[in-house]
């Protein structure tokens, strides 16, 4: 009995850890297929919550399943601007401010997008300021100023991006060296587009959307759906990669709307970052492999929220600053992976975590 009951609690044994570990296993989350990237430029923990505020009381950043902070400051300052701020995120390396996709001493950096395009993914930006600004332009361009908008519409035809939709007409046709840059998109295939009409009704293939001849205007001045609409119509036709897809949107006026400490502006910008966020959202939901980030490159205005109101939606403000600042800023997640976004970290190591998610190194297992 002694010699049979041994080899029998062995193999129980042996089972009970077996179905533990595929337990376990089948806990962790997946890594994702997929990463859309938000940033509302100038977006502070204040900027969230008027507009949560001028909402009712609910955004649709409220699904985020984890939150953390990102520490902004550049190689140059405790204070970044969002040529360094993008950079940081785009290529994971801090530099000096006012740099696009290059280190401290101007040399190229490689950016997640650049890294996925090789690795077979879709890759595409969206923005409500000029394409060639400095938060879209930090994830495609190297350029040692951010100021060479030229310069950095002419980095965008050394590329294979999929879908582009924001402003920035002029310095694709209207230039100093009187190269229309256009005519050679359309030469590497891209269906050009000059309207919001026009690029919602494309149904396949490579996509640049030039919807203004330089910044498109505040929402409240014309731009209207903008910006959730360029998201809906970027994750539609980056999904048809079966290889996944890497997508950076920027709501970039939340930052303009510091810089005029009016927080009107401030919050209509806000609500229209997160119609953008409720479109990605929804994709993640429904799709099941998309990891969504959500964060900002720097605050802008120092806000304080010195009173409001749920009811009216009227938020009362209060500024430190017509710049930047250097405080933390909000990092929200949803989807796969979501848990590696969670706490204080650097704003580097939002790159690191996007790809060893992705798998768009050697080293693709988050540590």
């Amino acid at each position: 009995m002694k010699n049979i009951f041994f080899p029998v609690l062995i193999v129980f044994a042996v089972l009970f850890a077996t179905a533990c570990q595929t337990e376990q296993e089948a806990q962790l989350p997946k890594a994702p297929k997929n990463i859309i990237l938000l940033i509302g430029d100038g977006m502070g923990v204040s900027e969230v919550y008027a507009g949560l505020t001028a909402n009712g009381g609910s955004l649709n950043l409220e699904k985020c399943t984890h939150y953390g902070y990102s520490k902004t400051h550049s190689a140059s300052g405790y204070v970044t601007d969002s040529g360094a701020g993008g950079t940081a995120i785009s290529t994971g390396v801090r530099t000096y401010n006012g740099a696009i996709g290059v280190d401290t001493d101007s040399l190229p950096l490689k950016t997640i997008l650049e890294f996925a395009e090789e690795k077979g993914l879709s890759t595409g930006l969206v923005s409500t300021s000029s394409i060639t600004h400095a938060t879209p332009a930090s994830f495609i361009s190297h350029q040692k100023s951010r100021n060479y908008y030229e310069a950095i519409a002419a980095d965008f035809l050394k590329t294979d991006v999929d879908v582009i939709i924001g402003g920035g007409r002029h310095n694709f046709m209207k230039r100093a060296d009187s190269v229309n840059l256009i005519e050679q998109l359309i030469q590497n295939g891209y269906a050009v587009k000059y309207d919001m009409e026009d690029v919602n009704s494309t149904e396949s293939g490579k996509l640049f959307g030039l919807t203004a001849d330089a910044h498109n205007p505040r929402y409240s001045e014309g731009r209207g759906d903008m910006l959730p609409e360029a998201t809906e119509t970027a994750v539609r036709l980056l999904s048809a990669n079966d290889n996944g897809f890497f997508l950076m949107v920027e709501g970039s006026m939340i930052d303009w709307g510091g810089h005029a400490n009016d927080i009107k502006y401030i919050t209509e910008e806000m609500l229209d970052f997160d119609r953008a966020v409720g479109e990605a959202l929804k994709f993640a939901e429904a799709d099941g492999e998309t990891l969504i980030v959500i964060t900002a490159d720097h605050e802008t205005g120092g806000l304080g929220i010195n009173g409001g109101d749920f009811a009216t939606g009227e938020v009362i403000g209060g500024y430190t600053t017509k710049g930047h600042t250097g405080v933390m800023v909000p990092v929200f997640a949803f989807g796969p992976g979501a848990d590696a976004f969670a706490g204080i970290q650097k704003n580097t190591d939002l790159f690191d975590k996007m790809m060893k998610l992705l798998k768009l190194n050697d080293d693709s297992s988050l540590q």
